[in-house]
């Protein structure tokens, strides 16, 4: 299934927030593609989901910090609208620079 997740990690001035941020950030990037600074891209079966939602959990500070996480039905790309600069590239595929 295709998923974006969407991360705004409070205290990220603070050690310990810019802590959960790389965190956060190592854990995304391990499951999809970044797409914005704080935005993923992932497409992952039901249990690789599982997974990197407990993981993301465990990081976190449910009371400051916020993490959203969008399914879709079909692909990704078949519903992504790009404007202005971007870079497009299949989730999933490996880029080629």
């Amino acid at each position: 299934m295709d998923i974006l997740v969407t991360y705004d990690i409070a205290d990220s001035e603070h050690p310990l927030g810019a802590r959960r941020l790389r965190r956060v950030a190592k854990i995304c990037e391990k499951y999809g593609e970044r797409v914005q600074f704080s935005v993923f891209e992932c497409r992952l079966s039901p249990a690789k989901l599982v997974r990197m939602v407990g993981e993301i959990e465990d990081v976190i500070d449910g009371r400051s910090d916020s993490v959203i996480v969008y399914r879709f039905a079909g692909r990704i790309e078949d519903v992504r609208q790009c404007l202005g600069r971007s870079s497009v590239h299949e989730v999933g595929k490996p880029w080629l620079l």
